[in-house]
């Protein structure tokens, strides 16, 4: 895309297939509560893949049996759809919390880590005991307490779905303000994602303080471009 384009807005992945209506998407929490755990969490993050700006993550303790139609991974849906369910998420919570890792430690530590670091902020956040952790992926060593990692949680678990969508919208938002902070490199498009117009504003101006350096300055020239360029730029 010429670099004298106007930055395009986002768009969300196509969905592989539409959600089938009769969707259980309280399978884990259910099967939680049935080993006993009283209190299920979910904890999801938004912000690993990007050049520039925070790392988020997102929990929540649902109300059993919440429910909210055509609610999905936030990665699907647009974002008049997220702002709409992150409204929804925040009337059927019992308790909810974000966390976020600013781009200084994102260099300091790398991003691995303060993905983790985030998902434990936003834990806390929660102000109660949890019982028992479902998580997209990945076991969190720094959370004790019993915990399920689940392949692609984000589409299947009600908790890290409205995680993601709460770490998702809490991002988007912050990103918005900092177009306004730091103007000429489009964030309010592409919320620091690799994007074309992306690359080329930062050959325009140089980095910004948001920039992540420590990811930018050992990547080539050709690894950027390739980022910057791929068909799906946001994978998140």
């Amino acid at each position: 895309m010429p670099a004298t384009s106007p930055p395009t807005e986002k768009q969300p992945k196509k969905r592989p297939k539409p959600p089938k209506a009769d969707r259980d998407l309280w399978v884990f929490e259910r099967q939680a509560f049935g080993l006993g755990y009283a209190t299920v969490a979910g904890v999801d993050e938004a912000g690993r893949g990007p050049w520039a700006g925070p790392v988020v993550a997102g929990a929540s303790i649902m109300r059993p049996y919440f429910h909210c139609e055509g609610i999905d991974d936030s990665k699907l849906l647009t974002a008049e759809e997220r702002d709409h369910y992150y409204g929804c998420i925040l009337e059927g919570a019992e308790a909810w919390g974000v966390g976020i890792i600013e781009v200084d430690e994102i260099d300091r530590v790398g991003v691995a880590r303060a993905n983790r670091w985030a998902m434990g902020i936003a834990l806390q956040q929660l102000g109660r005991q949890i019982d028992y952790l479902l998580i997209d992926g990945f076991l969190l060593p720094e959370a004790l307490t019993p915990q399920l990692p689940i392949v692609k949680g984000d589409r299947r678990s009600i908790s890290i779905m409205c995680g993601g969508i709460l770490a998702k919208v809490t991002r988007d938002r912050l990103m918005m303000r900092m177009a306004e902070k730091f103007p000429g490199y489009g964030f309010e498009a592409h919320k620091g994602y690799p994007t074309p117009d992306h690359l080329a504003a930062m050959d325009r101006h140089g980095l910004s303080p948001l920039h992540r350096r420590s990811f930018i300055s050992i990547r080539t020239r050709a690894e950027l471009e390739a980022a910057a360029f791929a068909s799906q730029p946001f994978r998140d």
